[in-house]
């Protein structure tokens, strides 16, 4: 199924220790970028994430937010500094027997001693946090596909009307190309009548010319390819794969074959026409741009 490069998907997973909650968003992009931002304490998830979101996509600009709240025992654990308490207590100790100061040193006294205390962030249980963080990045993504899916198939339906489009016109310039031709070969038989006047006609020659305006003017080949680009552009929407760059280059093919045919329009409807292709090629075009 073709899918939009743009999309987005959010997601949080609960359990008793912790909450994670995981947003991806993606835009346009010709290969896969990817940035995660994550609390910095887990740094080492956005690797994690880049690989586990590689896996499910092919090309965009992909954005991913993860934010970590810890719902268990708190993430700050309290350390004594044993060396300041010990340096502190025996320099009390040494006032009182030198200086008889009472040594009255309490707890409450010490927790005003600078440093006493180390506060920290306990130690991250990397397998533990991506173990949910996974759950959620999983669900976000699930959305973020679903939501590309639909936008791809909106894509897929607008791309073939548009073709369709085209292909009407490209029948109207094959039926009406023979046309022009013999309306050449009676405008040039009454111009040579008009300048002879009375003298004979060299039909030889008025057939010469024919001929040199029908292969100046002919389109066929380029009918032909155009319709087998198109069938070819419409066959790539049953293919599992990410298509959009092959469809970005078969849209070039396409545009060529409509200037060329617009190159050789002598005829005021069929250059009508070929405006009309070239507007549903270029429209075609900003679509496939879209595309993974």
């Amino acid at each position: 199924m073709v899918r939009s490069m743009t999309g987005f998907g959010r997601a949080e997973v609960f359990t008793e220790q912790l909450r994670a909650a995981c947003e991806v968003k993606s835009v346009n992009h010709r290969y896969f970028e990817f940035s995660a931002r994550a609390p910095r304490s887990c740094g080492f998830l956005e690797e994690r994430l880049k690989r586990f979101f590689q896996e499910r996509i092919s090309r965009g600009k992909v954005e991913c937010y993860v934010s970590l709240e810890f719902l268990g025992d708190s993430d700050l654990e309290v350390r004594l500094n044993v060396p300041v308490l010990r340096g502190y207590l025996e320099a009390f100790a040494a006032m009182e027997a030198d200086y008889g100061v009472k040594n009255d040193a309490c707890a409450s006294s010490l927790l005003r001693v600078p440093d006493l205390f180390q506060v920290q962030k306990k130690a991250v249980d990397e397998e533990a946090v991506w173990a949910v963080v996974s759950l959620a990045a999983g669900e976000a993504a699930d959305k973020f596909v679903a939501m590309r899916e639909a936008e791809g198939q909106r894509l897929q339906e607008d791309i073939l009307s548009r073709s369709a489009d085209i292909l009407r016109h490209v029948a109207f310039v094959e039926e009406r190309s023979p046309q022009t031709v013999a309306e050449y070969n009676e405008k040039l038989l009454v111009r040579m009548r008009d300048l002879l006047e009375s003298a004979s006609i060299d039909q030889q020659r008025l057939l010469t010319e024919a001929a040199l305006f029908a292969d100046k003017i002919a389109v066929a080949e380029e009918t032909v390819r155009l319709r087998s680009h198109l069938q070819q552009l419409a066959d790539f929407f049953t293919l599992p794969e990410a298509v959009g760059r092959k469809m970005d280059f078969l849209v070039q093919e396409i545009n060529r074959e409509a200037n060329t045919i617009g190159s050789k329009a002598s005829d005021i409807e069929i250059a009508r026409r070929v405006v009309e292709i070239k507007s549903n090629v270029e429209k075609i075009r900003e679509q496939v741009q879209n595309i993974e």
